[in-house]
Formats: structure tokens, C-alpha cells, sequence
């Protein structure tokens, strides 16, 4: 590539500059010729068309058009797509790899708000500090000592389900602590799982020995309904289902009919359908804790991603390959 190639941006413009702040901006200018005023949203339209047949590096996030054989048509110099953002599974298609084109995506640096946020909510919970906050704000009094034996983090088993980054990281962040770690990945195996201070176990297994369960799989057609009325029976009575992934992997009507019975409890920042109805059930239940689907990069955590991509256009243009490249492979199973 040239010293300064041409790039694109291509992502719904409200995320621009959380992305892209003026510090970060400015470093992608030294490097790139690129209009920080043109985000693309339709590719078709006069301006974005002129600049997309120019571009060399497309830069996205959320709000990209999907890149399809009739867009990589009109972009002939295109070279590299750097996502601003998590996954690119929704972006890509097979025409961008019969391309060639170079694939980045900061699915790393997002995934690391999301593990921090799980080990926040794995440790609350191993505490029941959402229903016994709702108590001492309803009774105003400390509950007697017989209602807290159960309580602690010391010993508990936690089951994660998914050796993906965001899997990995919260692994990592929980080997300080006095927990037993249980982890189902098909894709794993036992040397990476010990690596990680985790056991691997069946998906069965791993239900039925967990105290607390969170769900860290890729969002696909062999994972949907993965945790079906069927395998929740499996989790032992009071145990908590933890999920930052998508509510698609979850049988809805199946987790409803536990968390009404009051046998489990929920940690849920997503949910199915997304979000949920104002008037669903779930927001008064005392054994829910529902959060907006801000386990993600939000707020000063999006800079960031920014930052990520940035770095990878410095590579690129050194002639160096981007250090978090997305391959073909990779979206059979990573989240």
C-alpha cells in the first residue's frame, strides 16, 4: 500500500466520534487520505460511490452495509476491511474472501468490557446481592444469619460455556479467585482448558455441577436454543444463569418458566426477543436482574475500538499484517 492510501469509513454516523475522538482522529489522518465528514451508510449514493471506488481501506462498525459482490464491484481497489466493532459475521460475505481482501476486526478489545462485566455479575451473584438488595430495601433489616449460610464465593463452581475471547478473558480473570472452574467447548481441548485453570466437561456435565452458568457462545444456527427446557432442568436448584451472548442461545419460554418457579436465578444482558416488552414479567421478577445490553463497549470503551483499528491501519501501511485479522474460519466459531 502507499504511504497514505485512501479509506472509507462505513458504519452508522452517531458512532463516528465515540469511535474515532479527536486524538484518535488525528493519528488516522497521518496515516490514511480519508474524509472524516463522508460515513457511509448507503454506498450507492453519489459521494460515497466516488469514494468507495477509490478506497484501499474501508473502516466499519455498526450500522455497515453488508459487503456483497455488487459493493466490492464498485470498490475494484478495496484491500482491507478494519471493523470498528465485535464480530464482522454480519459484514462479510463469501465475495470478500474470493476477493482476498485482508479482514480486522476489534472483536478483542470489545470483548474485554464484556468479561469484566461477567466477572462483576459471577461474583454478586455467588453473594445473592440482587435479591438480598431487594430485600434490605424492602425490610430495611439485616437478615438473619440462617438466610446467608449459603452464601460465598469461596469453593462455588462456575461453568463457562465458550472458549471464545470473550470466554478466554473471563477464564483469566476468574483464576485469582477461589472458584472451580468447569468450561464446554466443543472446539477445546483439555491441554486448553487447563491452561485456561478450567476442566473440560460435557455441556450436560457442566449444567448439572455449576453453581453459576455463563453463556460465552457464538451467536449461530447449532448454538440457538442451545440452553433448551431440557438442559436448564440440569442446573441444580438456586443455581444462576449468566448470559452476555445473545438471547437466541437461551429457549425463552423454557428460562421463563424456571425464573417464575423461582428455582433459578438470571443475570441478563440480553435477551429473546431484544429488548424485552415493557410489559414482560421479567422486569418485577426478584430473581432476574435485567441490564441494556451494556456488557459491550459503551460510553469511554468505545474509544477503544477506534483506537484498535487505527492501529491496524498503521501496520497495513508499514507492510506489516494486522495483528487481530479475521479468517474464513474463524466465524464457525468464535465470538
Amino acid at each position: 500500500m502507499p504511504d497514505r492510501p485512501a479509506a472509507l469509513f462505513a458504519m452508522h454516523p452517531q458512532h463516528l466520534a465515540e469511535l474515532f475522538p479527536p486524538a484518535t482522529m488525528t493519528r488516522l489522518r497521518h496515516l490514511v487520505d480519508i474524509d472524516t465528514t463522508l460515513v457511509a451508510q448507503d454506498f450507492a449514493s453519489p459521494g460515497v460511490a466516488n469514494a468507495l471506488a477509490e478506497a484501499e481501506i474501508l473502516i466499519t462498525g455498526w450500522g455497515c452495509p453488508r459487503l456483497d459482490e455488487e459493493v466490492l464491484e464498485a470498490a475494484p481497489g478495496l484491500r482491507a476491511v478494519l471493523h470498528a466493532a465485535g464480530s464482522v459475521r454480519a459484514l462479510v460475505t463469501d465475495a470478500c474472501w474470493e476477493r482476498g481482501l485482508v479482514v480486522s476486526s476489534a472483536a478483542q478489545a470489545n470483548a474485554l468490557p464484556v468479561a469484566e462485566y461477567t466477572l462483576a455479575m459471577i461474583l454478586l451473584a455467588g453473594k445473592d446481592v440482587f435479591a438480598l438488595s431487594r430485600r434490605y430495601r424492602r425490610e430495611s433489616a439485616y437478615p438473619p444469619a440462617r438466610d446467608l449460610r449459603c452464601l460465598g464465593n469461596n469453593g462455588r463452581t462456575v461453568g463457562i460455556i465458550g472458549a471464545s475471547r470473550i470466554g478466554r478473558r473471563v477464564l483469566e480473570l476468574l483464576r485469582p479467585f477461589d472458584l472451580r472452574l468447569l468450561l464446554f467447548d466443543p472446539y477445546a481441548d483439555e491441554t486448553q482448558a487447563a491452561a485456561l485453570g478450567a476442566r473440560l466437561v460435557s455441556l450436560e456435565e457442566l449444567l448439572s455441577a455449576s453453581d453459576i452458568v455463563s453463556v460465552h457462545a457464538p451467536d449461530i444456527p447449532a448454538t440457538r436454543g442451545m440452553l433448551s427446557g431440557e438442559r436448564l432442568a440440569l442446573i441444580r436448584d438456586g443455581g444462576v444463569v449468566i448470559n452476555t451472548s445473545r438471547g437466541s442461545l437461551i429457549d425463552p419460554h423454557a428460562l421463563a418458566r424456571e425464573l417464575f418457579s423461582g428455582r433459578l436465578t438470571a443475570v441478563l444482558d440480553v435477551t429473546e426477543p431484544e429488548p424485552l416488552p415493557a410489559g414482560s414479567e421479567l422486569h418485577d421478577l426478584p430473581n432476574v436482574f435485567l441490564t441494556p445490553h451494556i456488557a459491550g463497549s459503551v460510553g469511554n470503551e468505545l474509544e477503544r475500538l477506534g483506537s484498535t483499528v487505527v492501529d491496524e491501519v498503521e501496520r497495513l501501511v508499514a507492510g506489516r499484517p494486522p495483528r487481530h485479522q479475521v479468517l474464513p474460519a474463524d466465524l464457525a466459531r468464535v465470538a
